[in-house]
């Protein structure tokens, strides 16, 4: 089953990857960060300054000269130091040259739900260009309720594995009942096994958690760069707090004046482009295994075979099969990456011959289930954040049957997979909290935005929007395929946003890149 991914954009294939790296434990106490001493006491309110002036006590962790903190946020900002307070895991590596620092640079993948430690850890602290990580220490915290900043977790993983494979597609009524049901169980869940947390994980409370790390970092300014989801978490911010911008970069955006049905109706849009140039390039490739014909009848091959795994699914030579569900975000998740197609060329010429387990290995990527069978916290935090950000796209399946013509001519691929996935949020136990509404950030310094033209999961329009809302962004365009752009091989792309970040000189308005 498509799950709470469908609310907002997801994280990038490479992040679903880098994802793996742990933030180890049982460390011994290392240095102190001080906080920033120019922080004015009156820009903060009393109730928060023990949060602001707090100093992160640092501590080696994950190899490579990691280290990680513990920062401490309140759970409730309208009631600081009155409740429970979050303990949100914090890690960085230090600048590596010896030119002027010009202080944290901030990451976060996306998701929502991503870890940005384990982000860090596996890609982005090595990952990044040399020039930059001489320059700036690389920062990630794990926004609250995800990964190890008090997870938000719904299901057992026996339990998970039977939410996924439930019928995405419902033919009757009897299919549809059942398909409620695993909603309102995995919401039950959620509710039953996260507690009072799952009210305090919206993405306001997590870019106010964003500001109090700046100030316990000891920096005037928040550096930042987010992807996908990453770039509403960014956008945010800079809204909020807009004179402490410093540069930040917002690559795969998300506009925030869509509703969570505009958002989901998009993205399937967004796959159906994907799917259609993978499909391109396929049939032009001998042993294609959707043909070598035309892409409408590449289209048609799949949809069949969709079909078929409906009611016959496939051994994968595990206890599960592939069914319908899993096969179809098999496929979605190799839309997100074009180096992933030569896999699904594969996967699907094994799949249709009877061995599905290599798309059973890209629905597990999408989903983050590890080889011992467990799940990553990204699958509950995911809906909890868009739950309680947006008000749902559909409240009853009546209002996704009548909705199903136009999410099928957006994608006769993914359509109707993914606009039954947008009912997740109707049983929510969480009344939502956020609306729609344009982010401005009057008087922040030059922000830059990155759109890819063929972006499957953030469509390039929604980064045109964004640009034009935010009062000092620039627009970057890369004219090409996958989900976001930076650090993906285009030396226009990746140039302009290090130049950005080394100097705070934005590239040049209306500039495209291949």
């Amino acid at each position: 089953m498509h799950t709470p991914h469908s609310s907002r954009p997801l994280r990038t294939l490479g992040a679903a990857l880098a994802s793996a790296a742990l933030l180890s434990t049982g460390c011994s106490a290392g240095a102190s960060s001080p906080p920033a001493a120019s922080m004015s006491k009156k820009a903060v309110p009393a109730a928060l300054r023990p949060y602001y002036e707090q100093s992160l006590s640092w501590r080696p962790c994950g190899g490579a000269d990691f280290e990680c903190a513990t920062l401490k946020a309140p759970l409730d900002y309208a009631r600081p130091g009155t409740g429970r307070d979050l303990r949100l895991a914090v890690s960085r590596k230090k600048a590596t040259g010896t030119g002027r620092p010009l202080g944290s640079l901030l990451v976060n993948p996306g998701g929502p739900g991503g870890s940005a430690v384990g982000y860090l850890q596996s890609f982005a602290a090595v990952g990044y260009p040399t020039r930059v990580r001489a320059r700036y220490d690389m920062v990630a915290m794990d926004p609250r309720g995800v990964a190890d900043s008090e997870p938000v977790t719904c299901l057992s993983n026996r339990q998970m594995d039977a939410f996924t494979q439930t019928d995405q597609t419902p033919d009757g009524r009897g299919e549809t009942t059942r398909l409620v049901a695993a909603y309102k169980k995995f919401a039950h869940g959620c509710a039953a096994r996260s507690g009072r947390i799952l009210r305090h994980v919206s993405t306001v409370e997590a870019a106010r958690d964003m500001d109090v790390l700046r100030a316990a970092l000891g920096d005037r300014k928040l550096h930042y760069v987010g992807a996908s989801y990453g770039t509403f978490l960014g956008a945010t911010y800079a809204d909020l707090y807009p004179h402490r911008v410093g540069r930040l970069v917002l690559d795969g955006a998300l506009d925030p004046t869509l509703s969570s049905r505009r958002i989901n109706r998009d993205q399937t849009a967004g796959f159906e482009t994907a799917f259609t140039a993978f499909a391109k390039d396929c049939v032009r490739r001998t042993g294609c295994p959707l043909g070598t014909g035309s892409v409408a009848a590449a289209r048609d091959r799949l949809s069949a075979f969709f079909t078929r795994l409906d009611s016959h699914p496939v051994p994968t030579g595990e206890f599960r099969a592939l069914g319908e569900p899993l096969a179809t975000m098999g496929v979605i998740s190799a839309m997100y990456d074009e180096t992933a197609w030569p896999q699904l060329r594969t996967a699907l010429r094994s799949a249709m011959r009877g061995h599905g387990a290599g798309l059973l290995s890209l629905a597990d990527l999408y989903y983050e289930r590890d080889a011992d069978g467990s799940y990553a916290n990204l699958m509950y935090a995911n809906p909890a954040v868009n739950c309680l950000d947006l008000p749902p796209a559909f409240r009853t399946p009546a209002e996704v049957k009548k909705s199903l013509p136009a999410f099928r001519k957006a994608s006769p691929v993914f359509g109707g997979a993914l606009a039954w996935a947008a009912l997740n949020c109707a049983y929510w136990p969480v009344r939502p909290t956020g609306t729609p509404r344009a982010l401005h950030a009057k008087g922040a310094a030059p922000i830059v935005v990155v759109g890819t033209t063929r972006d499957p999961a953030t469509p390039y329009p929604w980064a045109r929007a964004l640009a034009a809302q935010l009062s000092s962004a620039t627009l970057l365009t890369y004219d090409g395929d996958g989900h976001t752009a930076y650090g993906r091989g285009s030396s226009c792309i990746d140039g302009a946003i290090n130049t950005y970040l080394l100097t705070g000189r934005p590239p040049a308005a209306h500039t495209r890149c291949r």
